[in-house]
């Protein structure tokens, strides 16, 4: 016998959201990995195969010449002994490795599910998708490392940032459709303010695209002032590239000034979209929502100034990346409810 609806998208929303718990964790680890210097330890993906790290000294002595062919050893690494080799190994394999558990969380309770009929069939499309997102950001995040294992030994920026939005797309997924469970519309109407929220969340994901070519490109070790770069407000640097467009994406000073920019507008307009959100008539979870994107977006520019400050040190440089995730998160559950304009008659939580 099929539970009521209501109990079923619970669970299925339940299992969406520790999936989406994952994926955040997945992201901080990523740039913990990053910001330690571990990304390039493994030189070999093997999806099935390489679940298993090495488990004798032959077979560790064996990974660490792969590693000793790389362009990072012989260009940055050259000292490192084995035991050296092993701490930057450990970050990198965990990453992998919760990369195969969020497959496995994804893939057994919804074959469960669908066994026990609590997703329809004409449901089943959205979570495949799911799954082969998930499988395509793996693919990915190979191929972003490839790029670090020829001459320069440093990933593309670009293909940096295009694995890290694609981790916030997926998590971006998973999340609306288990609040889509949890809080499904009433009337289908959305509250006028529905797309000036978009729009913020929109600017909010452009802000994180710019933090990555920040991070690709270690952008955030140069210019470590505020609020001006260096002597001046607008770098000499700033168009230092030729074409043109280039510098958006290339050049270190640019790229600084532009996540410089973009957060604070995004955070310039939180504030604006705070202060017009407290006269409209909202439901309770609405203005606990929007009191927090603020809040969320307060913590992200100190952090965001600390680590510039600072040289980036790996702890906060990790602590920006994981509040960026928490403000998008907050920014995409205010979408959610104001695309549902009113309170559920059993809200959750």
């Amino acid at each position: 016998m099929i539970p009521a609806n209501n109990d079923v998208n619970k669970k299925i929303a339940h299992w969406l959201l520790i999936c989406c718990a994952l994926v955040f964790a997945m992201v901080i680890l990523g740039g913990v990995t990053r910001l330690t210097g571990s990304g390039l330890s493994m030189t070999d993906w093997r999806p099935v195969t390489g679940i298993l790290p090495p488990l004798n000294t032959e077979e560790w002595r064996e990974s660490f010449e792969m590693y000793q062919a790389t362009p990072e050893f012989q260009k940055i690494n050259s000292q490192m002994d084995i035991q050296d080799y092993k701490g930057i190994y450990w970050l990198e394999y965990l990453h992998r490795l919760l990369g195969r558990i969020i497959g496995i969380v994804f893939i057994v309770p919804f074959l469960v599910f669908v066994g026990k009929g609590y997703i329809r069939r004409d449901q089943w499309l959205k979570y495949v998708a799911m799954f082969i997102l998930g499988g395509m950001q793996g693919v990915l995040g190979w191929y972003m490392v490839k790029s670090g294992l020829v001459d320069n030994p440093h990933v593309s920026q670009y293909r940096l940032t295009a694995h890290l939005l694609g981790a916030f797309l997926i998590y971006a997924y998973m999340l609306w459709v288990a609040l889509s469970l949890l809080y499904p519309s009433d009337n289908g109407q959305r509250h006028k303010s529905y797309s000036r929220t978009i729009a913020l969340t929109g600017l909010v994901i452009l802000t994180v695209v710019s933090g990555g070519f920040v991070a690709g490109l270690q952008a955030g070790k140069i210019y470590n002032t505020f609020p001006m770069m260096g002597k001046y407000w607008i770098p000499p640097d700033l168009i230092a590239l030729d074409p043109l467009w280039r510098n958006i994406f290339e050049n270190l000073a640019t790229v600084q000034f532009n996540h410089r920019i973009l957060g604070l507008t995004t955070f310039f307009l939180i504030c604006v979209y705070w202060f017009n959100m407290q006269k409209q008539d909202l439901p309770r979870r609405a203005k606990k929502g929007i009191n927090a994107l603020l809040h969320t977006s307060i913590l992200q520019v100190v952090l965001g100034i600390s680590t510039l400050l600072l040289v980036v040190p790996i702890s906060l440089a990790a602590a920006h990346q994981a509040v960026a995730m928490l403000l998008f998160t907050v920014a995409l559950f205010n979408c959610h409810t104001l695309s549902r304009c009113v309170e559920p008659i059993n809200p959750v939580g």
